[in-house]
């Protein structure tokens, strides 16, 4: 038999050999430790990443200011920093230089007396738009013999704009969705205004203040309104989502996407109403429900696009057609009782389980994903119908059977995101969700939307002092939502600030 070299070798240097292999092993331990404590850093920042959308690490990447930033937080060299650059701009402008600056002088003074019979009380300018043009007015305020100091009409109390412009703002930026650059030009071709970014982010940041308990009110009367439609999209930071009734019409903007969030603004065992939308898992459990009917057959005509040889998916299609009108027919006939309308929704019911009844109770298994997609679909309208969601908008002809409403509203936020113009913010998705909410639910208390009917409503609030949100809620006795102590606001529920240091 053969010998090997280790048989040759001497005890010291097998014991020798084998201490150096231990010594090996131990280092290779070593690495692999430092290794998978690596790994196991590296799956934590991704997890990290995963919870954002694609914008927001494009911006914390490749971000100007963030690289600027990070530069001067790494910097290490011994050279002195640059001095930073002193503003032209003069610092705060006196009220005498303001006043001195007015090209227009009005006197306010309380209703029923003469100016003679009033004690000036202070001055104070206010941009107004004039002829078309802006005007910096100086307004002389009275006081009244009882001692009444009366608002200045049309202007806020410590501001210096005209609600006109302040409006114009809000709408141009929130609601059309122009970015405040444009804004700001578009008032200087066409008003003549100078108006500095800082003064209409300010300005907006007021207002927002300012409508923030119309926006507490206005989900007060949500929460119990007879018919709620809500619907969701992404949005640079978590999810926008809206909730439209009758008397309120709410976008939060940077909220979250779940049952505690839905909670604060609708409660599943107190809501009492009829909630539309489409059949995402965060809104089932309502007592009253209806199912979007234009996502079922959505999904359905996508059937007969994949696979048009398959004439079982453009009968299925028709059927399911066929049964909507009918159903649409039935709401609409108001000779029917809501016991009428039941007996005819069991004919209805029928109709559907005729054209899906023969897929659902088949064994077979799907041949493709197109089989596996109809399968799916035959289960989820056999789960509406067991659930009462699939024809609640016959029984009560209120509610609609589908939830395009708000899907329309979330239309420009959608096109918001893709063209970059969202908040990065959670302080800018608050501000964005109070202004938004009241200037749409306004739609339902003006004739028509414009600015003239929206300043004259705001101007009626400033008069009496109080909103016709907070009219209403009052009017119908409601209770204030109920919130965790110390919370004021279902805004900090609905959109909490994030505690970290803002990057």
């Amino acid at each position: 038999m053969e010998r090997t070299p280790s048989d040759k070798m001497s005890y010291g240097d097998l014991l020798k050999l084998v201490l150096q292999l231990q010594e090996q092993l131990a280092q290779q331990a070593r690495v692999i430790a430092r290794q998978a404590k690596r790994i196991e850093e590296l799956e934590s920042e991704l997890k990290e990443l995963r919870k954002k959308n694609p914008t927001q690490r494009l911006d914390d990447a490749y971000s100007v200011k963030a690289e600027e930033k990070r530069r001067e937080g790494i910097q290490q060299s011994g050279k002195p920093k640059a001095k930073k650059q002193k503003s032209k701009r003069r610092g705060r402008i006196s009220t005498a230089e303001k006043l001195a600056m007015a090209t227009l002088e009005e006197n306010i003074f309380p209703a029923g007396y003469s100016l003679k019979e009033c004690a000036f009380r202070y001055s104070r300018v206010a941009w107004r738009i004039i002829n078309g043009q802006a005007v910096l007015v100086a307004y002389h305020i009275y006081a009244g013999p009882d001692g009444c100091v009366p608002l200045v009409p049309g202007v806020p109390g410590r501001g210096e704009f005209g609600r006109e412009i302040i409006t114009a703002l809000a709408w141009q930026h929130m609601i059309a969705g122009l970015p405040l650059d444009t804004v700001i030009g578009e008032f200087a071709f066409y008003w003549n205004l100078t108006l500095r970014k800082s003064q209409a982010d300010s300005i907006l940041n007021r207002l927002a203040k300012e409508w923030l308990p119309e926006f507490d009110a206005l989900c007060q009367l949500l929460a119990v309104s007879a018919v709620v439609y809500a619907d969701e999209t992404s949005w640079s930071i978590n999810s926008v989502w809206a909730f439209l009734s009758k008397h309120s019409r709410i976008t939060v903007f940077g909220c979250r996407k779940d049952g505690d969030t839905l909670a604060v603004l609708l409660k599943k065992d107190e809501f009492q109403g009829i909630l539309v939308t489409d059949d995402a898992a965060v809104y089932q459990g309502f007592s009253k429900a209806q199912k979007c009917w234009a996502h079922l057959l959505r999904k359905a005509i996508r059937l007969t696009l994949l696979k048009p040889e398959r004439k079982q998916y453009d009968t299925f299609v028709e059927s399911l057609l066929e049964i909507y009108r009918k159903g649409k027919a039935i709401a609409a006939d108001k000779r029917l009782s809501e016991a009428g309308r039941r007996a005819r929704v069991e004919q209805l019911v029928d109709a559907v389980c005729d054209c899906t009844g023969a897929r659902f109770v088949d064994a077979t298994n799907p041949v493709d994903e197109a089989e596996k997609d109809f399968l799916n679909m035959t289960h989820e309208i056999v789960r509406l119908i067991s659930d009462d969601e699939l024809f609640t908008f016959v029984i009560y002809p209120e509610a609609d059977g589908t939830n395009n409403i708000s899907e329309r509203q979330l239309r420009a936020p959608a096109q918001d995101r893709v063209t970059g113009r969202t908040n990065k913010t959670e302080r800018g998705a608050r501000r964005r969700t109070v202004i938004t909410s009241v200037r749409d639910s306004l739609r339902g208390y003006v004739p028509t939307l414009t600015l003239t009917t929206v300043l004259q409503e705001l101007e009626r609030w400033q008069k009496t002092g109080i909103s016709c949100f907070r009219r209403l809620v009052k009017k119908l006795k409601l209770p204030h939502l109920s919130l965790p102590a110390k919370i004021a606001s279902p805004l900090e529920l609905l959109v909490p600030m994030n505690k970290s240091p803002a990057r």
